[in-house]
């Protein structure tokens, strides 16, 4: 059931990029939204289960978990957080999706074990939509050709499907050390996006800062859910 649910948010969000791709104010909304959830889940689940886990150093590996992503993103240009400059191409370049596979591939290895009430699972599908929001209002708008357009969503969306089968074959005290990997690699996203201006005279957006605390606040009433769940 989690492999489902992890190719049906790539799905959704590909159909939303072909039906309403050229709303680009929906595309920030999407990406802001899912950035205030994103980083809600960081500090109020991720964090709190990888320090609680008794593994020394763990937080090292959020900080390689934030280098990590500041690599990636020199090979897929921003496109987590809404950059996406390849208007003019008819394919999209191979280092954008060997990035973006590799930035899947990670995210899903921590998914080894985890059940659908797993509130970093649901990190992953709000953060996917809006992935391939952009997505598919590139490969599927333009008059592209549609069986390499679905060949290219067919490999994002496999690539935290494959993590989440490697994960199951790595020890499992292995486990914490991948969550705060790809803790690094969502604080660094939704901190992006959070704290991108992109006004110049710095005047407080609203709007976004409305759309943040939705996020968050959405993510904080499955963080109350989830804990009664288990108690």
């Amino acid at each position: 059931m989690v492999a489902f649910f992890l190719v049906l948010s790539v799905l959704v969000g590909v159909l939303l990029g072909n039906f309403f791709g050229n709303n680009e104010n929906l595309a920030k909304r999407l990406l802001v939204l899912s950035a205030g959830f994103l980083i809600a889940v960081c500090v109020v689940e991720v964090f709190p289960q990888i320090y609680n886990s008794g593994n020394e150093n763990i937080g090292l590996w959020v900080i390689i978990g934030v280098v990590l992503q500041m690599v990636l993103e020199g090979m897929t240009k921003g496109f987590e957080h809404g950059h996406f400059h390849y208007e003019k191409c008819n394919i999209l370049p191979i280092g954008l999706l060997v990035g973006m596979f590799i930035h899947a591939f990670i995210e899903g290895i921590p998914l080894a074990g985890m059940h659908l009430d797993s509130p970093y699972l649901l990190g992953i599908l709000v953060h996917n939509l809006p992935i391939s929001f952009v997505l598919g209002a590139f490969l599927l708008r333009e008059k592209k050709n549609k069986l390499i357009a679905w060949v290219t969503i067919a490999f994002f969306a496999a690539a935290s499907l494959l993590g989440m089968m490697l994960g199951k074959y790595f020890k499992p005290e292995w486990q914490a050390y991948f969550l705060a990997l790809s803790g690094g690699i969502f604080l660094h996203i939704s901190s992006v996006i959070i704290f991108e201006n992109n006004s110049k005279s710095h005047q407080i957006n609203w709007e976004k800062m409305f759309l943040v605390i939705l996020g968050v606040g959405v993510a904080l009433v499955g963080h109350l859910f989830h804990e009664h769940s288990h108690h």
